[in-house]
């Protein structure tokens, strides 16, 4: 349309100045006057010139915006940005706790103060100002500073959830690591059976056993107490002095626990005639002088 109307306005034009010039040439269209030239071609320009307007005008405006637009440059369209910083650490699970301090190879204190007793497992005193430093004591300390210092730990709770002293008592896992096995596989602790809190104490048996075989730790830089407050196994039940009727069980020439007496006395009786250096370990973390005092009797 827009071509038609050029060639219109063109040719009108045209039309018009011969007209003027000679209006005889249109007799035949009976518009042989210079006036009626003027009126007839005078509107054809018009209308031409409208027509053009209005074919030109919605074309070139959508040319010049697509222009505009390849001459600007296309901005990069950018994925929305969190105003959140980026956390590059990896995340804190839970249900774990910063270990703020080590008390000893057995005890630990997490964040919030609260102090932790590794269930099953027993290590050379080292901060009883009662007593000395036992043999190993110091060793077992590093050792568990080694494995827990600063780091966050999982716990895992057994049956009890304190011991007399306030304390939690749990098995404490760093990553991968059962931290409280590891102690006694390496000889750094004994197996220590405190009921009812015994989920894994065949593992720890076993592995205070194969320890043993070893010479591993305290097993070997101890041996001489360890031999000598150990009595040697005997053929027939001692009896107890003074006739208290109480026998030396047959554990006595290996490792005895709390369930292997018949009462919290026998047990007492037993640490107080054979076991001054408390090798069985009957007497628990606090080394009160005080055996078996969480264990629940039947008599």
């Amino acid at each position: 349309m827009e071509t038609f109307f050029v060639a219109l306005f063109f040719l009108s034009i045209l039309a018009l100045i011969v007209g003027i010039v000679k209006p005889s040439l249109f007799s035949r269209i009976k518009i042989p006057t210079r006036k009626m030239v003027g009126i007839v071609f005078g509107g054809l320009i018009l209308v031409s010139f409208i027509g053009i307007a209005i074919t030109v005008e919605p074309t070139e405006q959508p040319q010049q915006v697509e222009q505009q637009n390849q001459e600007q440059p296309t901005a990069p369209i950018s994925s929305p940005v969190s105003n959140q910083p980026v956390n590059n650490q990896p995340a804190v699970a839970s249900d774990t706790y910063l270990v703020v301090r080590v008390i000893d190879g057995d005890t630990i204190e997490i964040e919030g103060g609260k102090k932790v007793r590794y269930i099953g497992i027993d290590t050379p005193e080292t901060v009883d100002p009662r007593k000395p430093v036992q043999c190993f004591g110091v060793e077992a300390s590093n050792k568990n500073k080694e494995l827990v210092s600063g780091k966050r730990v999982r716990l895992e709770k057994d049956v009890s959830e304190t011991d007399q002293y306030g304390r939690l008592l749990r098995y404490v896992y760093v990553g991968d690591t059962f931290v409280n096995l590891e102690l006694v596989k390496q000889g750094y602790a004994y197996a220590s059976s405190y009921p009812p809190d015994v989920k894994y104490q065949s593992q720890f048996t076993d592995a205070q056993r194969v320890a043993k075989e070893q010479n591993k730790g305290l097993w070997g830089s101890c041996q001489e107490s360890t031999q000598t407050s150990t009595p040697a196994p005997t053929a027939t039940p001692q009896q107890s002095p003074g006739g208290s009727g109480y026998s030396v069980p047959s554990c006595s020439s290996t490792d005895c626990d709390c369930g292997d007496f018949n009462s919290k006395a026998h047990a007492q009786w037993f640490y107080d005639s054979y076991d001054p250096n408390n090798t069985h370990r009957l007497d628990g973390s606090d080394k009160d002088g005080l055996v078996c005092e969480t264990t629940n009797y039947s008599q």
